[in-house]
């Protein structure tokens, strides 16, 4: 039996693989969230809310159907806290620095997963990659928690108060995850803009990708002649720039005569702020969203289904395939075929991926809404907002998720999960095998536009 199980796992595609273990991941989440000292005395909850906090977890996005702190004990929080860091982190990350402790060796196979899974394209280096990942988000997550808990201590009267809420806060901001033991996220805190800052901070180190770091600390430790920045992180840092001033900007003056009408200037513009580095995936607010006027909820919506950087913590259709599609489409507008930036030509498969990954995205997302609107009576808003929060593993809410029925919660855990693994991957896995075209048909044109 055994046997015949190895024999299938080796015949999976590695999308396929990571898929499963991804899967494996939800299920052992989900059973360490149905141990009974995981919960307070007296709560219930019932097997999808439990299925539906594990896949939220293990996808780092935060949407919740109950409330953390009134539902879970410190043991429970624990185990929310390690659930996020398997999401972070990643499951083969993971797995590899596991069996780098038990002194396995890394085979081509495991090599190939690892590339699938951080979108790498080379299987050179990998391994040095998964350690370099593990050792700087935890570096992060150590600086904020210490930092936090520090800080916490003024509000708590007791040290194991503030210690617990400041790792939690620093896990949940660094991984994007979005969860709070607050039980009003950031709200508390909305006026204190040091504990805004370190969150800020947080969230863009796990929101703008790893090799954006591993290359910054290259830079940092680079001692002789010039440093070059590869093409990756050249586009992930300026369009995660853009994004987060643009959002910023946007969300200060649509607001700026409605919800930040009775605040000052500096209240509202770090609201903006805030809300706008959240959308990247971290999920975490300082304002209930749902006060926001439709065109502010829209602009969410549009950022959180952008999402984060690629082989981050986020989700969403990534920040370098919104790049290449409006880059395309600036040089298609001046006659040109080809992407060229920054002294370099972008790859065609690449620009053909970018494409599709946005389609099959919106797709996605507008079947979502139609569905759920059909099995639901919301707003329009409403529900788009909550679809765009799922995809992009963002776990902002306008409050409607815990009064979903069982159908909506599905589509949302679907979206989630397909969020963190990415489409290209979760395409890879329903789509067969490579296969080598034998011959080609005659090419014709077709009128376009």
């Amino acid at each position: 039996m055994w046997q015949k199980l190895k024999d299938r796992i080796r015949m999976l595609k590695p999308a396929q693989l990571i898929v499963t273990y991804y899967f494996l991941a939800i299920s052992l989440s989900f059973g360490l969230l149905r141990l009974p000292w995981v919960h307070q005395s007296g709560q219930e909850v019932s097997l999808i809310d439990s299925l539906f906090t594990a896949v939220s977890a293990v996808s780092v996005t935060g949407l919740t159907v109950i409330q953390i702190t009134e539902t879970y004990t410190v043991f429970g929080i624990v185990m929310v806290m390690l659930i996020l860091q398997l999401g972070g982190i990643g499951i083969m990350s993971l797995g590899t620095f596991v069996w780098l402790l038990i002194g396995k060796r890394i085979g081509l196979r495991e090599r190939q997963l690892i590339m699938l899974d951080h979108n790498q394209y080379n299987l050179s280096g990998v391994v040095k990659l998964i350690i370099e990942i593990i050792k700087i988000l935890l570096l992060i997550e150590a600086v904020g928690a210490i930092l936090l808990s520090l800080y916490f201590t003024q509000f708590y009267e007791t040290w194991a108060e503030a210690v617990l809420q400041g790792v939690f806060a620093s896990v949940s901001a660094t991984t994007n995850g979005g969860f709070d033991i607050t039980g009003q996220s950031m709200i508390p805190y909305a006026n204190d803009y040091f504990v805004q800052v370190i969150t800020i901070l947080l969230i863009i180190l796990g929101a703008i990708g790893f090799p954006v770091l591993i290359e910054l600390k290259q830079f940092l430790s680079h001692k002789s002649g010039p440093f070059r920045f590869s093409l990756f992180t050249k586009i992930t840092t300026i369009t995660f720039g853009i994004l987060l001033v643009a959002g910023t900007l946007l969300i200060y003056l649509i607001e700026y005569n409605k919800r930040f009408a009775d605040v000052s200037w500096h209240e509202g513009l770090f609201y903006a702020l805030f809300q706008s580095v959240s959308t990247r995936s971290g999920g975490l607010v300082t304002i209930d969203v749902s006060t926001f006027s439709e065109p502010t909820q829209l602009v969410l919506s549009l950022l959180m289904f952008i999402g984060a950087s690629p082989s981050s913590v986020g989700g969403g259709i990534r920040t370098t395939t919104l790049a290449i599609a409006v880059l395309f489409l600036i040089n298609f507008s001046r006659g040109r075929q080809h992407i060229q930036v920054f002294g370099r030509e972008i790859h065609l498969v690449d620009i053909f991926r970018s494409y599709v990954v946005i389609i099959l995205a919106v797709l996605m997302s507008m079947v979502s809404v139609i569905t759920i609107m059909i099995i639901e009576d919301l707003s329009v808003m409403a529900v788009i907002f909550e679809v765009t929060s799922a995809f992009g593993t963002s776990g902002m809410s306008m409050g409607i998720t815990p009064t979903l029925s069982t159908p909506s919660k599905v589509i949302l855990m679907i979206l989630m999960f397909i969020g963190r693994v990415g489409l290209i991957s979760f395409l890879f896995m329903i789509g067969g095998n490579n296969k080598k075209e034998k011959f080609r048909y005659p090419k014709e044109r077709v009128i376009i536009g």
